[in-house]
């Protein structure tokens, strides 16, 4: 008599599907992205990003509420200032536009959990992560304003830093900053795992970021995408100096480095679904060459099963209104 497997009994019905479902997406697994802007007024839409956008703020609260009627319960801002100079004054000033923000959301809406995106590029007139110097960008001087622009994040209200730019010892940096000002229980969610990935090219739009002076590309601090030891090895560092979560940057052609990632270490792992890939997926939507909710939604699962616990994606509002 033949014999085999019937692997399909379990796939018999929806409900059975349902019963024996290895990895689940919930809204407490999302993070969304947002822009504040201190040289527009209201909100404008980012090209590059179909509903996605940046607020002034006067109109931050309207998205925040939005995202918090959704049930989605962190948010991770990103700031575009008015002026921009050499060292990124911007990025740490009390008054500074992602300060103003903080403050506000936070006063309005205590609950929620805000991380605060800490990095210089915004900032900087060259924008470069750090500070340029005859061509290169420094990595020790460049600690320095990091941890001060960390510590105003939080002074204003800030729940976790997250630090994502590249420089060899930010978290170590950072973590002893924090601690000197008396933060002690503030945690540090590092983009240990950032790799020099074409898929940012529409946040560059969204946060004004591209590199204008100098190296004409990150590749100096950012990993190499061909890389997978030494994203093994920025982990243990990022671990070793303090860090409370570690990312992997982007996610979708690198989740054999999150299950890597997942396997060396017990930290939460957060993946961050970046904007390259939010841009191809509402493309070939508006061209109705794919279902843009399945394919977001097994995306987004895909991550999860290589072990991600936490996903920063563009998508979030969307997915929650369908959990």
């Amino acid at each position: 008599m033949l014999q085999f497997d019937r692997h399909r009994r379990l796939r018999t019905s929806a409900a059975m599907r349902d019963l024996v479902r290895e990895t689940h997406l919930n809204k407490d697994d999302l993070i969304m992205p947002v822009f504040v802007d201190s040289t527009i007024n209201g909100k404008e839409e980012i090209p590059s990003m179909p509903g996605i956008y940046r607020y002034s703020l006067d109109a931050i609260l309207d998205e925040i509420k939005e995202i918090v009627d959704l049930g989605i319960k962190s948010i991770i801002i990103f700031g575009v200032p008015e002026k921009k100079d050499e060292v990124g004054t911007g990025a740490w000033e009390e008054n500074g536009i992602v300060q103003q923000a903080i403050r506000l959301i936070k006063k309005t809406y205590p609950e929620l959990i805000v991380i605060a995106d800490t990095c210089l590029c915004e900032y900087t007139s060259t924008g470069h992560c750090g500070i340029l110097k005859d061509g290169i960008v420094l990595n020790d001087k460049s600690l320095e304003y990091l941890t001060k622009t960390a510590v105003s994040q939080v002074a204003a209200g800030a729940d976790i830093i997250a630090p994502s730019n590249a420089m060899d010892g930010y978290v170590a940096a950072i973590r002893q900053g924090l601690d000197e000002a008396g933060f002690k229980n503030t945690p540090i969610m590092s983009y240990a795992v950032k790799f020099a990935s074409s898929f940012y090219g529409p946040f560059r739009d969204a946060a004004d970021g591209s590199p204008k002076e100098g190296p004409k590309d990150r590749k100096t601090y950012q990993m190499d995408p061909a890389n997978r030891l030494e994203a093994l090895r920025e982990v243990a560092s990022d671990e070793k100096e303090g860090a409370d979560f570690v990312m992997v940057k982007p996610a979708m052609a690198f989740l054999d480095i999150m299950r890597e990632v997942r396997n060396h270490t017990l930290l939460p792992l957060v993946a961050y679904n970046v904007s390259g890939e939010y841009a191809m997926v509402k493309a070939a939507a508006a061209n109705g060459w794919i279902n843009e909710g399945q394919i977001v939604y097994e995306s987004l699962v895909g991550m999860k099963r290589a072990g991600a616990d936490l996903i920063i994606t563009y998508f979030a509002k969307d997915v929650a209104k369908k959990l």
